[in-house]
């Protein structure tokens, strides 16, 4: 179910060109944040203190903005939204403005812990089983390396890979 799938050709023409989605049902948006320069985090990260953490700049502020727009173009106006407990990642699902953000600890990044990996994709693909085939849209707002666990793609930061609830590859918003 979660292996690497091609991207569907239809549903990719559909949504690459701007058209409004005819359903957007069922769909979920795997954003990695938008831009916040450098690798990693520095020494003395804490999560809930951003003084601590690599943030957005005022590039990656315009880029998350940007990629809210975009989604409500293809008829994303209200979705649920869950975000890595990250600062760069909250800022960037609040930016969106397409509903209240909720933070899920799954998403958190496991860079430079690769015990952690496992557990939470396994915690995450239970989530996205859970949800409802055709319900409403759900966007995750993560890491790269989350990404790459969930999906085996890679994901530059603000992209957003779109995604049905069974795994299946629709798109890729840059």
């Amino acid at each position: 179910m979660w292996r690497r799938l091609p991207i569907v050709a239809a549903a990719a023409l559909t949504l690459s060109f701007g058209a409004p989605a005819a359903d957007t049902a069922g769909l979920v948006v795997l954003m990695r944040h938008a831009e916040a320069p450098g690798v990693g985090d520095p020494d003395g990260f804490r999560l809930g203190d951003c003084s601590t953490q690599r943030n957005l700049n005022d590039s990656g502020r315009a880029q998350a903005r940007r990629m809210g727009d975009r989604l409500r173009t293809l008829g994303i106006g209200q979705a649920r939204v869950l975000s890595s407990q990250w600062c760069r990642c909250l800022e960037t699902a609040r930016l969106l403005n397409l509903g209240p953000v909720e933070e899920a600890p799954a998403l958190n990044s496991f860079f430079g812990r690769p015990e952690e990996r496992e557990k939470k994709t396994a915690a995450m693909r239970a989530f996205l089983a859970g949800l409802p085939p055709n319900g409403p849209p759900v966007v995750l707002v993560t890491h790269q390396i989350t990404i790459t666990a969930l999906t085996g793609l890679g994901a530059a930061s603000g992209e957003a890979i779109l995604l049905r609830r069974d795994g299946t590859v629709v798109d890729r918003l840059r």
